[in-house]
């Protein structure tokens, strides 16, 4: 049925083009040959194609510009007839006698057009007798091009100020008469369309008054370039007789449209001076008019009015602009119940952005307009619209754009009660976009409150928002997120050590609660940055009015120790043990020995109970010989323990290797160069003995149970940890030792049993050119070195 209502539409439109042009052809003959009376009569004939009622306007409209293309011909004709002394006014009285009323007024027009250009009658004489006279058409489609016809025509032949047609003192409201009238008739024949034919065809129809709004809208921007229209007639006149068709059509689509014309072809200084009139429009529109975003048009307009100039701000100030928008959106909401939470959301997304570009400096405002979002979405769940989310971090993110800054929007006190009514992932997102900005602006964020703020903020991704951890969450987002939260633990900084002791206890209440998942991301950055505290209290003298009232060393460490356990309890033991050793190490370089031997104690224990992996085994081992080889700290007996501890892990880790290499880096426990209390060689070569033993248990091992003694990699290890104690001054470490070892590793690279390890050969053969090097050096060194056969 539509295929064949198609068919026969361009049947028709084809029948209408052909008479069309036939009529046309016989005009320009009579044009040709001069013949008025032809012309007239053929030109009838032709506009009576335009008499269909078949077409769809769209298809109309084909057939509409062939006819306005053979009028300008007709016009130019009529032009030279009058210059060959034709009278207009019998012109103009002539065409009236065509038969169909539509063809009449077309010719009407025409010649009315070349009246006003002859200046025998005053413009504004011309243009009332055509406007009442195009009254006789009322059919939507027709009536319609018609009078866009008119408006064609005319348009540069208006009484306007400073224009060849201008008339007496009032020849500006003669224009705008003409131009308004000829706009209310349209805008009704338009709002017509809407009630003819079956309800079934509603959609069609709608889509048909689309097509054609361009041309009621075109008369409004007619009246915008009128150049007498200033500010005054603008308020008193052209803006109340609009708003009064708008308003009265009561037909959505015109509605709608004609608003957001308004906002659109009149100066942003007209509609700022005219608010009050403007905005009380708004709340008489149909509700089922898209006011969300005509409004907010207005108010993206209006800003970037404010953003163009710093002069033009003052205007803004004197009209009360931000009060009058927010009691208008106040009523628009008030008298459309049924609007989407989403339209609310936009509305005053778009006041905040109005507010943050004309009143950046006032704070309140933009308090008070996130105050009404909160008020409007008070009694609503969370929400769960993705659009509505979507438009909520743009509210909120628009402080941050503006200022560069969220300590400033931390000042707005409603600007996290608006966060609540985010979903736990849109919360995430928000979230992200406030870390994002505070590490591009490099924000300092220096006092306790405002972190506690700024943690109530980003809650989204400190801890879990429902009451479970979702297993669907991606695991690379989730490791992103909870980077970007250790980011921003290390940019928290106070230069008062108080201030910044506080800040270290806001962060760790959030962060505590974060769950398993979180901890190992967020508790390293929070204890680093106590630790930087602590090497700046370091060796500052104790309050003496007691310590309950000041930050000190001792302090911190407690709070660190509590916080680290928590890793351990998770667990993550690991991590756990890496930042007992870091605290160890701190309280060290703070001369508490107390403490430092607590931490110690609490990576021991976690190494005994907690570390079962033999490849974590062998990292921590190393990591806990590594940090107790810097301590100072520890008196004999405490060092004695836990030096004893450390070589009795390293004797029982799983392999042979990992032990040997556990046990010859325990041999620096007992030589450290800038302690002279701590110089043991016995010790030391004790060590290196017992290392030697168990590579050469592991040489067997292999031997047994490959058949091949294995790599001499080990033994090469061991001899450069015996050159390095050498080179010391060890007493115990003897040239005898050292040439025996020398002998055994090359009796053992050239035994038949052993494997080939290129790697091994180029390590012992380094090894051999440095001894030759430091032979060659002379001096106390190169005697030390002589005796050695290489």
């Amino acid at each position: 049925m539509i295929a064949d209502g198609v068919e026969d539409e361009e049947k028709w439109l084809a029948a209408g083009i052909a008479g069309l042009q036939q009529n046309a052809f016989y005009m320009h003959r009579a044009l040709d040959s001069n013949n008025l009376r032809d012309a007239l009569k053929y030109s009838a004939q032709m506009l009576s194609e335009l008499r269909t009622s078949r077409l769809s306007p769209h298809k109309y409209y084909e057939l509409y510009m062939r006819a306005f293309d053979e009028l300008r011909k007709l016009e130019m004709f009529f032009k030279e007839e009058t210059r060959r002394g034709c009278s207009i006014v019998d012109l103009y009285e002539l065409v009236q006698h065509a038969g169909n009323i539509l063809p009449r007024l077309y010719l009407l027009c025409t010649v009315g057009s070349v009246y006003i250009k002859s200046k025998e009658a005053p413009a504004k004489d011309v243009l009332k007798d055509l406007v009442e006279m195009c009254r006789g058409i009322q059919h939507p489609v027709r009536g319609l091009f018609l009078r866009s016809y008119l408006a064609q025509v005319s348009r540069d032949k208006l009484p306007d100020i400073g224009s060849e047609y201008e008339g007496d003192a009032d020849t500006v409201v003669d224009a705008v008469e003409f131009v308004l009238q000829n706009f209310t008739e349209m805008n009704k024949l338009w709002v017509r369309m809407q009630h003819q034919g079956p309800t079934r065809e509603k959609e069609k129809r709608e889509k048909e008054r689309s097509e054609l709004r361009d041309l009621v809208g075109k008369n409004l921007h007619v009246l915008s370039q009128i150049e007498g229209i200033d500010l005054d007639m603008y308020k008193e006149t052209v803006l109340p007789r609009v708003l009064e068709q708008v308003v009265n059509c009561k037909d959505e689509i015109a509605q709608y449209y004609l608003m957001d014309c308004i906002i659109q072809v009149f100066p942003d200084e007209y509609h700022l001076q005219t608010l009050d009139v403007l905005l009380g429009a708004f709340p008489q529109l149909q509700p089922t008019v898209d006011i969300k975003t005509v409004l907010s048009r207005l108010m993206e307009r209006l800003s970037n009015y404010a953003a163009s100039s710093a002069d033009v701000l003052p205007e803004f100030l004197q009209v009360e602009a931000f009060s009058k928008l927010n009691n208008a959106i106040g009523k628009v909401i008030e008298v459309q119940p049924d609007m989407p939470i989403l339209g609310v959301i936009t509305l005053y997304s778009s006041l905040l952005t109005f507010t943050l570009h004309v009143h950046p400096d006032r704070l309140d405002y933009a308090d008070q307009v996130l105050g009404a979002c909160v008020k409007k979405l008070s009694g609503k769940e969370k929400l769960e619209d993705k659009k509505a989310t979507k438009q909520i971090v743009a509210l909120l993110s628009a402080p941050l754009d503006k200022y560069n800054d969220i300590v400033t929007a931390l000042k707005l006190s409603n600007y996290p009660r608006v966060m609540e009514y985010l979903d736990s992932e849109t919360n995430k997102v928000m979230a992200t976009v406030i870390i994002q900005s505070i590490m591009k602006n490099k924000t300092r964020i220096s006092t306790a409150d405002r972190v506690e703020a700024l943690f109530e903020l980003i809650k989204g991704l400190i801890k879990d928002l429902d009451d479970a951890f979702h297993d669907e969450v991606d695991e690379d987002d989730f490791k992103e997120e909870q980077n970007s939260v250790a980011r921003l633990i290390q940019l928290l900084h106070s230069d008062d050590p108080e201030e910044m002791f506080k800040i270290i206890c806001t962060v760790r209440k959030h962060i505590l609660g974060g769950g398993p998942k979180r901890l190992p991301f967020t508790v390293p950055p929070l204890v680093f940055s106590s630790l930087k505290l602590v090497r700046q209290l370091q060796g500052q003298e104790e309050n003496p009015f007691g310590e309950e009232e000041s930050t000190t060393p001792k302090k911190i460490f407690q709070v660190l120790n509590q916080t680290v356990e928590t890793l351990s309890n998770i667990p993550a033991p690991e991590l756990a043990l890496q930042l007992f050793l870091q605290c160890a190490e701190a309280a060290n370089d703070c001369d508490l020995e107390p403490v430092a031997y607590e931490f110690f104690t609490q990576a021991y224990i976690l190494y005994e109970e907690e570390i079962s992996d033999s490849r974590a085994q062998v990292t921590a081992i190393h990591l806990i010989i590594g940090t107790l080889q810097r301590m100072h700290v520890f008196g004999v007996e405490n060092r004695d323990t836990l030096t004893h501890k450390a070589t009795g892990y390293s004797a029982k880790l799983l392999k042979k290797p990992d032990q040997c290499r556990a046990v010859y880096a325990c041999s620096h426990l007992f030589w450290v160069d800038d302690q002279d209390n701590v110089k043991d060689g016995e010790r030391v070569l004790l060590c290196l003995k017992r290392a030697l033993r168990i590579a050469n248990a592991a040489q067997q091992m292999s031997n047994a149970a490959r058949g091949s003694a294995g790599s001499v990699t080990l033994f090469v290890e061991i001899l450069n940890k015996y050159l390095y104690f050498f080179e010391k001054g060890n007493p115990q470490i003897t040239v005898a030792a050292i040439q025996s070892l020398i002998e055994l590793i090359t009796t053992e690279m050239h035994s038949d049993s052993s494997t080939l390890d290129p790697a091994a050969d180029a390590f012992f053969a380094s090894t051999l050119r440095y001894m030759e090097f430091q032979k060659q050096k002379g001096g106390a060194i190169g005697e030390k070195y002589e005796p050695i056969k290489v």
